[in-house]
C-alpha cells in the first residue's frame, strides 16, 4: 500500500514584496527634490545678497522648506500630505462630501443611483448569461460579478490547502496572460444572517399541515431575527475596453460587442475557477448585484432584503438615501464607516490563511477587498528591468556621496530578482491592494470594530492605516464589488 510522506503534505511558506519607497534621486520624490531645490535656491540668492545677516533673516522662510520636504507626519512627509489636503478642501467647499438623493426628479434610464463619480456607472444586462454588466465610462471597463462558495480554507488539511493555494495561482496566472483584463477585486463581507436558512429548511423538509405545532413553528421561523453573521465571496472582474478595442470592434463594437468580449473572459475565468475547486460559480444578475449594493449603504436592511426576495431588487434604486463624508469616516444611511489600507504585507515568509485573523473575527460588519492589477509578461518585464536599473543607479550615486546601502534597500532588489525569476518560469506579476471597509450602526461601536480589526491585522503581521481625506472614493473601492480604484 503506498503512503503519503509527511513532505507531501508540508505547506510552503510565501513572502510578499515590500512597499517600494524608492524615489528619483538618493531616495527624494518628485515633490521633496522641488521643495529643497526652493529652499536651496533661497540660500543661495540670500547669501548672495546679504551675506550672513541675509542668510538669518531667510532661515525661517528655507527652514520650513526643508522642514516640510523632510518631517514625517502621520506616516507620510509633509509636503505628500499637500495633495490630500487641497482636493479635500476643494470637495468641501464645492460640497461634495454630501449626498442626498432628489426623490422626484427622475434619473436616466440604465444609471445607477449612487453617489459620487459612481453617478456616471451604466447598467448593462446580458441576455446571453443573464449577468450584470456595469460599464464605466470615464475608466472605460466593463465589469461582471462571480458569486462564489468554498469551504472554510483554515479547516482544511495542510495538502489540501497547498493544493488549492496552487490552483488560485494559476488563476491569476491566466488572468494576467489574457492582457484584456484590468482589475480583478476578490471580495469577502460579513452580512447579519437573516434566518433565511431555516425558512429554507422548512420550505423543504416541514409540514405545513394546520396544525397547532407547525403553524407556531411557522411563526417563529418567520419572527427569527439575525442570529449571527454569515460570510459571501464575490470575484469582479473588469475588462480594459481600450486594450480590447480591437476585439470587440471584430464584435460587432459597441456595448454589445464589449459584452462579447467579456463574456469570452468569464467563460475562461470560470473554467480556471473549477480546476481551483471553487464551487457554485455563479454570475449576478442586476438583482443581485442591487441587493450588494443597497446593503452596502444600508446594513440594516440586509437580513429584510435577503428574506424577502422581491424587495430592493432594481438597481435604480439600490443607491443610498443620504451620504455625509468627513475627514477619516463616512457616515450613509444606517451605519457609520471607516476604511482602512494594509499598508504593509508580512515581511517574512507567511503560510496560506494568513488573514484568518482578520477574516473571521467575530462580531464585526466589515469587507476585505483584494485588488489584483494584472500585467502584461512583456510590461511586466520592462517594469522590472527599469526597476532593476534604478535600483542599480541608486546604489551608485549613494557610494559617490558616501552613503551606506541599508537592508531595506538591499531587501527591494532581492524582491526584483524573486519577481524576475518567478515571471521567467511562467507565473504572473500583479500588484496587490487590500483593503477593510468597517461598518457599524454607532460611532462608538465604530471605533470598537476598528480597534478591533486592527488588532487582527497585527496578529496576522499586517501593518493598517486608516485612509483620511477620501473615505467616500475608498468605501466604494472596499465595500462595493466593482472593481473601483483610489
Amino acid at each position: 500500500m503506498a503512503t503519503n510522506t509527511p513532505a507531501s503534505f508540508e505547506l510552503r511558506p510565501v513572502q510578499f514584496s515590500r512597499l517600494t519607497r524608492r524615489g528619483i534621486l538618493l531616495g527624494l520624490s518628485l515633490p521633496q527634490l522641488i521643495t529643497l531645490g526652493i529652499a536651496l535656491l533661497l540660500i543661495v540668492v540670500s547669501l548672495y545678497s546679504g551675506g550672513g545677516a541675509g542668510l538669518a533673516w531667510s532661515s525661517p522662510a528655507w527652514a520650513s522648506l526643508v522642514a516640510i520636504a523632510w518631517l514625517p507626519v502621520g506616516g507620510r512627509r509633509v509636503i505628500e500630505w499637500a495633495p490630500i489636503i487641497i482636493r479635500w478642501l476643494a470637495r468641501t467647499r464645492a460640497g461634495q462630501t454630501e449626498y442626498r438623493r432628489r426623490l422626484i426628479r427622475p434619473r436616466p434610464a440604465g444609471t445607477l443611483a449612487l453617489p459620487g463619480d459612481l453617478a456616471a456607472l451604466r447598467e448593462w444586462h446580458d441576455p446571453e448569461t443573464g449577468a450584470a454588466m456595469i460599464h464605466d465610462p470615464h475608466a472605460q471597463t466593463l465589469t461582471a460579478i462571480l458569486a462564489v462558495s468554498h469551504p472554510a480554507f483554515v479547516l482544511l488539511d495542510p495538502g489540501e490547502q497547498q493544493r488549492r493555494v496552487t490552483g488560485w495561482g494559476r488563476v491569476l496566472a491566466a488572468t494576467c496572460r489574457s492582457g484584456r483584463m484590468a482589475r480583478l477585486q476578490v471580495m469577502e463581507r460579513t452580512l447579519p444572517d437573516s434566518g433565511s436558512g431555516l425558512a429554507e429548511w422548512w420550505q423543504a423538509h416541514g409540514r405545513d399541515d394546520g396544525s397547532w405545532a407547525s403553524t407556531t413553528y411557522r411563526e417563529l421561523i418567520d419572527r427569527a431575527g439575525p442570529a449571527g453573521e454569515r460570510h459571501a465571496t464575490t470575484i469582479s472582474l473588469a475588462l480594459d475596453l481600450r486594450a480590447a478595442g480591437r476585439q470587440i470592434r471584430s464584435a460587432g463594437g459597441g456595448m454589445t460587442g464589449a459584452a462579447a468580449v467579456l463574456r469570452q473572459e468569464m467563460t475562461t475565468f470560470t473554467t480556471a475557477l473549477r480546476g481551483a475547486e471553487l464551487t457554485g460559480p455563479r454570475w449576478l444578475t442586476p438583482g443581485e448585484v442591487a441587493v450588494i449594493l443597497r446593503s452596502a449603504y444600508d446594513p440594516a436592511a440586509a437580513p429584510a432584503l435577503e428574506r424577502h426576495g422581491a424587495l430592493g431588487r432594481e438597481l435604480a434604486t439600490a443607491g443610498p438615501v443620504a451620504v455625509t463624508e468627513s475627514w477619516d469616516r463616512l457616515r450613509s444611511d444606517s451605519a457609520h464607516h471607516a476604511v482602512l489600507w494594509i499598508s504593509e504585507w508580512p515581511r517574512s515568509q507567511v503560510y496560506p490563511g494568513f488573514l484568518a485573523p482578520v477574516v473571521l473575527s467575530g462580531g464585526v460588519l466589515r469587507s476585505l477587498s483584494l485588488h489584483y492589477l494584472p500585467m502584461r509578461t512583456d510590461q511586466a518585464a520592462r517594469d522590472l528591468r527599469k526597476k532593476k536599473t534604478e535600483m542599480i543607479s541608486d546604489a551608485a550615486q549613494r557610494r559617490k556621496v558616501g552613503q551606506i546601502d541599508d537592508a531595506q534597500s538591499a531587501a527591494e532588489y532581492q524582491d526584483v530578482l524573486q519577481q524576475e525569476a518567478e515571471l521567467t518560469s511562467g507565473h504572473g506579476v500583479l500588484r496587490v491592494v487590500g483593503l477593510v471597509s468597517i461598518s457599524a450602526p454607532t460611532l462608538g461601536e465604530l471605533d470598537a470594530a476598528i480597534a478591533q480589526i486592527e488588532q487582527a491585522a497585527i496578529q496576522a503581521s499586517c501593518e493598517t492605516r486608516r485612509l483620511v481625506g477620501q473615505q467616500a472614493q475608498a468605501f466604494t473601492a472596499a465595500a462595493l464589488p466593482l472593481c473601483r480604484t483610489l
